[in-house]
């Protein structure tokens, strides 16, 4: 069985996927991105964030990707208006010192949220380069991609 693209109609035009016969379940998903920061700004960071003069990065950070993930409907051409349940951010410097960025967005309806959990991990990345770049641009988002999903036809877990 072959896989076609659900936003496209039979001619091949661009089209909203009709979710009015769906069944209304949990929606989970979980995103991430990654950003790898010079040591130049690392200098900066002492446990866990660094004020800069636009503010603190990772709390401003989370906000800026929760602010996203709701907004998500209006900046992808073809995503649902969600109201979303709940969205969560949690930034941290891992072992590599690089900032990894997790959003996770909930609701209970027809259609999944992973497009709301990668939207917000990838603008809370894009607000920590906008944060960062006065000390250096050396500053590269390396990955974004899901991490996890539930409700809906299937369920998806990355295994690395």
């Amino acid at each position: 069985m072959s896989k076609e693209f659900t936003h496209l109609d039979a001619a091949g035009n661009p089209s909203m996927v009709d979710v009015g016969g769906k069944a209304i379940t949990r929606r989970s998903a979980t995103a991430r991105s990654i950003v790898v920061l010079d040591d130049e700004i690392l200098l900066h960071f002492g446990d866990a964030d660094i004020r800069t003069k636009k503010g603190p990065v990772f709390q401003t950070a989370v906000l800026a990707g929760v602010m996203a993930a709701k907004r998500t409907g209006e900046l992808i051409p073809l995503c649902h208006p969600l109201g979303l349940e709940n969205c969560q951010l949690n930034i941290y410097l891992n072992e590599k010192k690089e900032a990894v960025v997790e959003c996770t967005a909930n609701l209970t309806g027809k259609t999944g949220v992973e497009m709301e959990a990668l939207t917000g991990a990838s603008i809370a990345a894009l607000t920590i380069y906008d944060m960062c770049k006065a000390f250096s641009h050396n500053i590269v988002i390396k990955e974004t991609r899901l991490i996890e999903k539930t409700g809906g036809k299937q369920d998806f877990k990355l295994t690395v």
